[in-house]
């Protein structure tokens, strides 16, 4: 349960709502895994879909996106570039479609989320905001169903393989651990996440990434207790099993873990470029 993650963290999900397509972005890497997941929901008979997180600034996959058309609204799960660099294309080529996020600045023709529960409309879907901050200050996660069939788009808060990052000083892991407890009760609801394959059981995923990062911040302790002082320290202990071309990102978490600890480093944190799981 302590080692790096690498696999899924939960059952795939076997099929999906009919009414769900995966798009994924051709920006495959260590830290995007497969690419970027853009979810393009659309009830049955309905007119207009809804998508969620249009990805890169890639003209093809925005193309492919806006061929699912007409397209009514478009949601983003946070604002980090592999989610949200497509938006103000997307936006154009859909006709100037509205682009709703928590963040204002990733905001486009209407008015950011901003009421945790609030019911979204979505053209024959029910969509409902999660607000899960953690990952990021922005990050969200959206419950939407229809005719008695639910999912949750998770975003980065929970992945489809392995686990991520808390990309500190933006993201929180106080705030994180409050955003996994309240998605461990949609219990048997499939998760859509930002990167990596759908998994069955929303619950479980967050359950598992509980016990994680519970066990994660044993380590920490117990490395700081044996001695190390400076996040750089910290990670070379706690995530020895991680490639060390990995271990800028898993600093982020361990500046995360040294603050919610109460652990004074003395260091800047350097700056989050926005691509990340760990």
């Amino acid at each position: 349960m302590s080692g790096h993650v690498t696999g899924a963290v939960a059952a795939l999900a076997d099929e999906l709502p009919r009414w769900v397509s995966l798009l994924r972005a051709p920006n495959p890497g260590p830290m995007t895994l497969d690419g970027t997941n853009t979810w393009v929901l659309r009830a049955p008979a309905a007119e207009y879909a809804v998508v969620v997180d249009p990805g890169p600034a890639d003209e093809g996959h925005l193309t492919r996106i806006a061929e699912h058309g007409p397209i009514g609204l478009v949601l983003i799960t946070h604002g980090h570039p592999d989610h949200t660099a497509g938006s103000a294309r997307l936006s154009d080529l859909l006709g100037g479609a509205h682009v709703l996020a928590v963040d204002p600045a990733h905001t486009i023709g209407g008015e950011p989320l901003t009421e945790d529960g609030e019911h979204l409309g979505g053209y024959g879907l029910d969509i409902r905001l999660l607000s899960t901050p953690g990952h990021t200050a922005d990050s969200a996660c959206f419950l939407v169903e229809h005719d008695g069939e639910r999912v949750v788009l998770t975003g980065d808060t929970i992945l489809g393989r392995g686990t991520t990052v808390v990309a500190h000083p933006d993201g929180h892991l106080g705030d994180y651990l409050s955003s996994l407890e309240l998605l461990s009760a949609y219990t048997g609801i499939p998760a859509l996440p930002g990167h990596g394959p759908a998994l069955a059981d929303c619950a479980a995923a967050a359950d598992f990434y509980l016990a994680h990062r519970r066990a994660r911040l044993d380590q920490v302790r117990a490395a700081v207790d044996a001695g190390a002082r400076t996040p750089a320290e910290v990670v070379a202990v706690v995530y020895a099993d991680v490639d060390r071309s990995l271990w800028w990102a898993a600093e982020w978490s361990v500046r995360a873990q040294l603050e919610y600890l109460g652990v004074a480093t003395g260091e800047s944190a350097p700056g989050v470029s926005g691509l990340e799981h760990m």
